[in-house]
């Protein structure tokens, strides 16, 4: 057989409707089959980071589309892309591939326009165990969203109406005669693959050069021959009979979120799942991609069709890597559990073995799919070294890294000794550094985004007579996570910067002072215990503006009343605060 783009595939000719489709299969024909359809202006080349890894766990297949890559063009072209066609194409390819067990369908762009054909038309039914969609609605539901909106307008609807409106602009200019294939087969063709490396950050585009100007000039009649007839007419029994899985690019440039406001009314097995990417998410974020499908299809394999996680935010962190430092108690134990609880893989980091294991095993109790409980000291740079070799080899690259852990530090300036300065910095900032730039690295190598969260203190910007050291550390951290934002944005890595006030948490039984003996240090912790317990801010507030804090991709995140006037003063009124910062605490 020939070879493909797709490293090591098995290729093969299916004969259909006139055309000849050029199908390639990876994987054990023994296993569940899942079948990857592409979209506009693709090739099925545009799955070869997510073939290979779904590979491992099954068998997977992968055809051009008539008139793309190597299958050949209907003649004459008007009228040979319709959804019934492409439905035909798609049958001729699972009853060559899988012709005793129904397929899981993926479907991208245009791959899921008509696969969501394939998913509600009756001749299909027993033929599809699931289907995965992506950047890509069903027409008919398309069709319904509209009439809904203009039937009943209100401010909120038309403002949906004219925002998918514009982004929709290439659809009415695929439909001008002429123009796109002279377009495609000139220019744009030859800059379409530069055009996804500076736009979408898609290295190469995914495109074989040679093929992409007749696919996209060929595609074309896709819009040509649907859109329009379907928007008009949108068939009013366009349910799925097979369970869903929506995975939705938050920075979609060509479709709004909006637009599946209403799927659970048209497919009632549905899994929502969301990413912070752009519209190649094939190509930008096959990890995740091949992640979510996996669990998918093996739910549904199981007799299950529903992903287990069922807590806030589940859509956005369900399958991913989490590791968390420090969590063994306080703020990193309870962003432990929140990440579980969103059905997370949980890394659980701390220096004492036995809390890390109490937070990896409530971690699964809480709904995170695999805990692993990790001992490790932050400052201990070579201890770092090897968790992040450990951790990469036996789970995979993290997915969000949360830099928690910390110790506190009071006294005055000239009381505090170099020993201590040394101790609260190597805690609290060296142990961000060594997380940041073991982690992130991975991160940035891998080049499918990602997210870091390092966690300072409202006395990042609270300057005060009675923390020298611990405020120095965190507001270090503060402007490390500014400066690393900044250096990171281009790859997909979001940055924050977390800085909770006053919170109940064990750092206060365990804060060491400087200048004291031990009876006086034993009372200063009890006093400081005391005060933090009648604030008694509970660390699950954090833990959760931690999650919401990743899911926007907020740079700095106050947490508390406190922390909150606190910021505010330091940027309008930073003389109040230095004023503050001159009262002597009470004794």
């Amino acid at each position: 057989m020939a070879g493909t783009g797709l490293e090591g595939a098995r290729e093969r000719r299916v004969r259909t409707g006139g055309v000849e489709l050029c199908v390639a299969e990876l994987g054990d024909p023994g296993r569940p089959t899942v079948v990857l359809v592409h979209g506009y202006p693709d090739s099925k080349e545009v799955w070869s980071e997510v073939a290979p890894r779904l590979a491992e766990r099954f068998h997977v297949v992968a055809y051009d589309v008539r008139g793309h890559g190597r299958s050949t063009a209907p003649r004459p072209l008007r009228g040979g892309f319709t959804l019934e066609k492409l439905t035909d194409d798609f049958l001729a390819v699972a009853d060559t591939i899988s012709p005793d067990r129904p397929v899981h369908l993926v479907g991208h762009d245009w791959g899921s326009v008509q696969a969501w054909e394939f998913v509600t038309v009756r001749r299909t039914e027993g033929r599809i165990a699931s289907f995965t969609s992506m950047s890509g609605p069903s027409l008919d539901h398309f069709g319904h969203w509209i009439d809904r909106r203009l039937k009943r307008p209100t401010p909120r609807r038309v403002g949906q109406l004219l925002g998918q409106g514009a982004k929709s602009w290439y659809v009415y200019a695929l439909h001008t005669p002429v123009l796109p294939e002279l377009l495609w087969r000139g220019p744009l063709g030859k800059r379409w693959p530069r055009i996804l490396e500076r736009v979408e950050k898609v290295p190469g585009g995914g495109y074989p050069t040679s093929s992409l100007p007749s696919d996209a000039a060929h595609g074309a009649w896709l819009y040509r021959d649907n859109v329009r007839a379907r928007l008009r007419r949108p068939r009013p029994d366009a349910y799925a009979h097979a369970p869903v899985q929506l995975i939705t690019p938050l920075d979609d440039a060509f479709l709004s979120e909006r637009l599946y406001d209403e799927l659970e009314l048209w497919a009632p097995q549905l899994t929502r799942r969301t990413l912070p990417a752009k519209h190649w998410v094939p190509r930008s974020r096959p990890d995740q991609l091949a992640a979510w499908i996996g669990e998918f299809v093996t739910s549904v394999e199981g007799g299950r069709t529903q992903v287990a996680a069922a807590g806030r935010h589940a859509d956005r962190f369900g399958g991913q890597l989490v590791l968390v430092t420090g969590a063994g108690s306080g703020i990193g134990r309870a962003t432990a559990l929140a990440f579980a609880e969103a059905g997370a893989r949980v890394v659980a980091v701390d220096r004492d073995p036995a809390s890390a294991s109490r937070t990896a095993e409530d971690a699964r109790r809480a709904g995170a799919p695999a805990a692993w409980a990790e001992p490790a000291d932050v400052s201990d740079e070579q201890a770092m070294e090897k968790l992040a070799e450990r951790v990469t080899t036996e789970y995979g690259v993290v997915d969000v890294l949360v830099n928690n852990a910390g110790i506190g530090l009071g006294g005055s300036f000239f009381e505090t000794t170099p020993e201590d300065w040394k101790r609260v910095l190597d805690v609290n900032l060296w142990g961000v550094i060594h997380g940041c730039r073991l982690f992130g690295r991975r991160m940035a190598e891998r080049g499918q985004g990602g997210h870091i969260v390092n966690v300072a203190s409202a006395a990042a910007f609270q300057p005060s007579r009675a923390l020298p050291a611990y405020s120095t550390s965190k507001a270090a951290v503060l402007m490390l996570s500014e400066c690393l934002r900044a250096e990171l944005a281009g790859q997909g890595i979001g940055v924050t910067a977390v800085c909770p006030g006053f919170v109940n948490t064990a750092i206060t039984s365990t804060a060491r002072f400087a200048g004291v003996d031990a009876e006086e240090e034993r009372r200063l912790q009890k006093r400081a215990a005391r005060l933090y317990g009648l604030r008694n801010y509970p660390p699950e507030k954090v833990a959760a503006a931690i999650l919401r804090a990743v899911v926007r991709n907020e740079a700095v995140v106050p947490v508390t009343p406190e922390a909150r006037v606190a910021h505010a003063l330091s940027r309008w009124m930073p003389g109040a605060l230095r004023r503050i910062a001159r009262v002597k605490p009470p004794v």
